[in-house]
């Protein structure tokens, strides 16, 4: 896997260059100190995994990662390394597959490669998937009586009841308005979609993939849904929310 590190301080740039040594799957095609050669190399290059320091002499790395995506798309994976913390949830909210603390440690740096080579796996396998299980990944809405609109699953992020017209709504990336679903659409039809899609609450069900955290009992969600902030987790429904993962 092509391999790109970007960090203006040599002397971290030498210690990830030797530990990455050890990994024969990585071949590190290149290092730079600046966020705009790191935009050049991998437009040339097309790395497979960025090591990226979140403070650079020119950007935020928080501004590499939107302009890397726009560049060569989603399928280079970024991995965040620092000394800062603070940058965690901004990263993660700009699709960082990954973050490090410096200095690094060989375990946390063993369980990043594992988790590169595995979503690498995956999507070899995803591309290779065939058209009916496409289709199986798509749902059609009605939008009246005789028009309709097809929907993938990964772009819904949520689906949320509107009390004032007594109808369940579909937010979807992309669309700025909510898609409202037929009249006998229930929560129980939704559900019964697929197992990422989650009840929070009465009046809200979350596609799982895209939460990031609860904060205050509110939802936080990855792009590009992160600017939603006002689905709220209900009593009742926290404790199953929460039985869906192993916790520490």
């Amino acid at each position: 896997m092509k391999t790109l590190i970007i960090d203006d301080d040599a002397t971290a740039t030498v210690e990830l260059v030797g530990k990455l040594k050890k990994y024969d799957l990585l071949e590190i095609c290149g290092t730079v100190t600046t966020g705009e050669m790191g935009l050049k190399m991998a437009q040339e290059m097309k790395p497979e995994i960025i090591f990226l320091d979140i403070e650079l002499p020119d950007m935020l790395g928080t501004e590499f990662l939107e302009r890397i995506e726009t560049m060569i798309g989603n399928g280079c994976r970024v991995v965040i390394y620092t000394a800062h913390s603070c940058y965690m949830l901004p990263s993660f909210r700009n699709r960082a597959f990954d973050y490090l603390m410096k200095p690094i440690d060989d375990d946390d740096l063993d369980g990043v490669i594992s988790r590169v080579t595995s979503k690498q796996a995956f999507n070899e396998e995803d591309n290779n998937r065939d058209e009916k299980k496409e289709l199986q990944e798509k749902l059609l809405f009605f939008t009246n009586t005789s028009d309709f609109r097809l929907v993938h699953l990964k772009d819904i992020g949520l689906f949320q009841y509107n009390h004032n017209q007594r109808i369940w709504e579909v937010v979807i990336a992309g669309k700025q308005e909510p898609l409202r679903l037929k009249r006998n659409t229930n929560n129980e039809n939704l559900l019964a979609l697929d197992k990422r899609f989650v009840q929070v609450s009465q009046r809200y069900i979350i596609n799982i993939n895209y939460l990031l955290e609860v904060n205050d009992n509110f939802c936080l969600f990855y792009p590009p849904f992160d600017k939603i902030e006002y689905v709220k987790v209900g009593r009742f429904y926290r404790k199953k929310l929460i039985d869906r993962f192993n916790s520490l």
